[in-house]
This record gives structure tokens, sequence and C-alpha cells, in this order.
């Protein structure tokens, strides 16, 4: 058996597209495992935490023994907890499982025991500026055989903010600020979600992502207006600082709810899932620690019948979601998975095994989890400082994004 000593290890930025921090651990025996470190807007912080704290404790160590440098990651640390040390924790987690089923000659979801089905349902993102150029841009996917898709509309009375590009490189970056208006959007977005139902029909799986938008109320009232348009679900309706005000549109709707993209630990979820206040729980790799975790999160939550829905934002490296994809193909309560894409760019620099057909994925049968680097290719596309928005309300009042 190959020699499985950590002998290096090197984090490596880019910005195809979007900016991803990538971890790369090298055994002795000549295998490279690949992780995803990427929190959206605290890239930078990632980097330190993983160069200074990480990596030196990383040399030296069995790859093999997977378990035990998660514990001694998380468990060994006095401070712990939140998205930047799960992140890092997150990278080291499934570079690990990426060597692990590399020595053993087989794609990840083998060692995770096995394909519980064959492929996996999906959803990408539908986008309009109203509601008739929304219902276009459905039908265009529709044409490609998605079965499930997540609808987002521009809000009749909110102001529209226009695109804003990336900043030059070397440039400082500061977020933008919009401005959002919760009881605009929830006149509108029961309305908005009718109208896509009406034009086509029952089969289509509908999704929607209120992101926290509105107050509790007026989440609970847009979830019992929309019952009867029998939604795969609603998507964080209130922040999870708050997640007891679940109760509330629980008592409202039997509209199902789907949350966690924030989340980092079995502990963030735990209250939740025990009081069956969510019916998906949508945890990633790599910001909830990492496959060790998530398979942990995701075996509570069938305790209680809660599906899994990983969290697929472009902002998260196709490494992320090549690993979420083996999690998928081996867990019994597997869902559905996000498949909001990336930009061209990424595929030049990352090379994966996993393809969409049908309105479904699939892992292929690469060993590991089936995501390549290519470091030549990321070079040509350096880091851009870049933030996730700041919202306010008209009145000036900081909000939620």
């Amino acid at each position: 058996m190959k020699d499985m000593t950590i002998r290096a290890a090197r984090v490596v930025v880019c910005a195809p597209g979007r900016n991803f921090v990538t971890l790369v651990i090298e055994t002795e025996g000549g295998l490279t495992g690949i992780g995803d470190a990427t929190v959206n807007g605290r890239e930078t912080g990632v980097v330190a935490h993983l160069q200074h704290e990480v990596i030196p404790s990383l040399i030296g160590r069995d790859a093999g023994r997977i378990e035990d440098t998660w514990q001694y990651f998380y468990r060994g640390a006095y401070w712990r907890g939140g998205p930047v040390a799960l992140a890092a924790i997150g990278a080291v987690d499934v570079a690990l499982w990426d060597i692990k089923a590399k020595a053993a000659g087989m794609p990840l979801y083998q060692l995770l025991g096995g394909a519980s089905r064959e492929r996996m349902l999906c959803y990408p993102h539908a986008r309009g500026h109203d509601i008739e150029a929304l219902c276009d841009d459905v039908a265009r996917l529709c044409e490609k055989g998605f079965r499930a898709i997540r609808l987002h509309c521009d809000v009749p009375g909110e102001p529209q903010h226009p695109f804003i590009p990336p900043l030059p490189h070397g440039v400082a970056a500061l977020p933008a600020e919009i401005t959002r208006d919760p009881d605009a959007y929830t006149r509108f977005a029961p309305r908005m979600l009718a109208a896509v139902r009406a034009r086509f029909g029952e089969e289509l799986h509908l999704l929607h992502d209120i992101h926290n938008r509105v107050t509790p109320i007026q989440a609970a009232r847009i979830a019992r207006e929309t019952e009867p348009l029998n939604l795969f679900w609603l998507e964080d309706p209130v922040p999870m600082e708050n997640p007891e005000v679940l109760r509330l549109i629980r008592r409202a709707s039997t509209t199902p709810l789907a949350v966690g993209e924030v989340l980092n630990t079995i502990h963030d979820c735990r209250r939740m899932m025990e009081e069956q206040l969510i019916d998906y729980i949508r945890v990633t790799p790599v910001h909830a620690g990492g496959i060790t975790q998530v398979r942990r999160i995701a075996d509570l939550a069938a305790l209680y019948q809660i599906r899994t829905a990983f969290h697929g934002a472009p902002d998260m490296s196709p490494v992320n979601f090549g690993a979420a994809l083996h999690l998928g193909r081996a867990l019994p309560n597997f869902g559905i998975q996000e498949y909001a894409g990336h930009a061209p760019e990424a595929g030049e620099v990352f090379h994966a095994a996993w393809r969409y057909a049908d309105g479904g994925m699939t892992t292929g049968e690469a060993p590991g989890h089936g995501v390549t680097l290519d470091e030549a290719a990321a070079a040509r596309f350096p880091y851009n400082p870049s933030f996730l928005p700041v919202v306010r309300l008209a009145d000036g009042t900081l909000w939620h994004y």
C-alpha cells in the first residue's frame, strides 16, 4: 500500500468567474486530494487560517485517519465553529476522502456505502425582470429536461439594481448596497408563483427562495397563500439566528420548508430537525465541515424523515459540487441537488467527472470525488476581491441578505 503520510499541502486561490479557494494535499506515496474552502467575500480569512493554523498541523499526519483528523481540527480547538473554521476543516476532510478513495481505486460514493440511486434529481435557477420573462426562462430550462426549477423574479415596487461588474484587479472592493421592500415582495411572490404554475402545470417542481427578505409573519402568509400551488419548497423564510419562528410558518401551512446553507455544525441543525420544523436540510460539505460532518447531519435528518438538498450556488467551486454529488449518490435520504452552474472559465480550471442529463446528475466513476485542479490554468485567473451585497430597507435600516 502506498505511503499515506501527508508530505505537503498548499492553497490555490483563483477567480475563473468567481473566487475559489482550493486546498491541495499530497502524500508521500504520490496521491493528491483537493477540497473546496471558499467562503464568498471572506476568502482571505480562510486562506490565512489554512496557511497559518491548519497546514502546519497537517504535515506528517496519516491521510487515511480522516475521522481523527476531523476531530483534531474541530474538537481539538478551543475556539471553534463558524464558517471560516468549518470551511477550512471541510476542505481538509474532502481532500482526505478524495485521497482515500483514490488509494482504494474507486469512486468516493463506493466508500460511503455504495450507490443508493443511479441519478440525482437537480434544479437550476430561472430568472426574469418580470413574470413573462421569468416564464420564458422556465420554458428554456424545461427544454433542457429539467423537472425542478427555482424561481426568481424582480419585484415591482422594489428598486432595480443593475449588475455590478468585478472591479479591476488591485482595486479595493466594497460591498454594494441594495434596497429591498418586504411588503412589496410579500404581495408579489404568491402572484408570481401562481402565474408560473398556471403556465407550466402540476408536473413541474417549483422551488422558491425567500432569502430572509420578510418578517416571520409575512413568511407565514406567503406559505399559506402558496399552499394550493403544491410547491416543492419555500427556502430560507427566516434568518437562522431565530429558527424557533419556523413554528409560526409550520402552523400556517403545509408548504415544505428548506433551510441550512449558512449552517456550519450539526448543533446548528439539531433542534429544528428534532422538532420537525423543516423538510429539507441544505448544508454543504464546504461550509459544514466536509463529508464527515455532513454525513452525520444527513443521518440525523433521516431519523425525522428530512431529506438532503445540498447548497449548489456558483460561489462554491466544482470541487464542493463533486463531493456533494457523491454524498447524494450514497445517502438513503437524498432529496434534490441544487445545480446553479459555473462560469465557462471554471471548466478550464476544474475538470469534473460528473455530468447532467435529463433532469438529473451523475457522479461519474473516476476514483475519488472526480474533480481535478489544473493549477496552470488557475494561475490565469487571479483572485479578484468582491463581496455579497449589503441590504437596506427604503428608510435606510440594515436588513438580511
